[in-house]
């Protein structure tokens, strides 16, 4: 059987991560969204387990000194990190995994596995991903002044990606990701 492609997908938060994922699974049938862990508080409307492991500090210590994620990250004053045995059990049943982390996350992880496919998701502006992150109402100001701040430092990073998308529309930017996972499996196949 095929092993799966590890496929990771980075990019500031607000540039429209999520929403680009959610078109292109419509379109995939054999895939596995890695659920990051993370010691932060739910937003309204996340679910445990579905959107992330929602875990205490001590618990996220605990992981890494067990070796249990694939990755992880101090990100705005919070921890978030990749468990390792979900992505390593798909991957091995022949499933493509989707792993939505952060830039320092993603060198770690193409440390692990060189094999895996970076892109980054850009915002078409900092003005816009300050519109966007203004508008989601989910952060006082100290927090999105973080996150713009971040942004700025990971943008520095995007060329080091296998690919990179401008998400300026979302059916454009949708299409042009799903070119990507489609061209990558195949060459994957390929390789087996």
């Amino acid at each position: 059987m095929n092993k799966g492609t590890i496929f990771i997908i980075s990019g500031p938060s607000g540039c429209g991560k999520s929403t680009l994922l959610k078109e292109v699974f419509s379109h995939l049938d054999k895939y596995f969204f890695s659920v990051s862990a993370t010691t932060r508080a739910p937003r309204s409307g996340e679910v445990d387990g579905v959107h992330y492991h929602f875990i205490t500090k001590e618990k996220f210590k605990d992981m890494i000194s067990k070796d249990e994620f694939l990755e992880y990250a101090e990100y705005v004053e919070h921890s978030y990190g990749t468990p390792r045995e979900p992505v390593e059990t798909y991957i091995n049943k022949g499933c493509d995994v989707f792993m939505d982390i952060e830039v320092q996350g993603e060198r770690q992880v193409k440390e692990k596995k060189p094999e895996a496919v970076a892109i980054f998701i850009a915002p078409p502006s900092m003005e816009e991903l300050e519109r966007r992150l203004r508008n989601r109402s989910t952060e006082n100001e100290q927090t999105i002044l973080g996150r713009l701040s971040k942004a700025k430092e990971e943008l520095s990073k995007a060329s080091t990606y296998d690919y990179v998308i401008v998400n300026d529309d979302v059916k454009r930017a949708s299409d042009e990701l799903l070119d990507i996972i489609l061209k990558e499996k195949k060459r994957t196949s390929e390789r087996t």
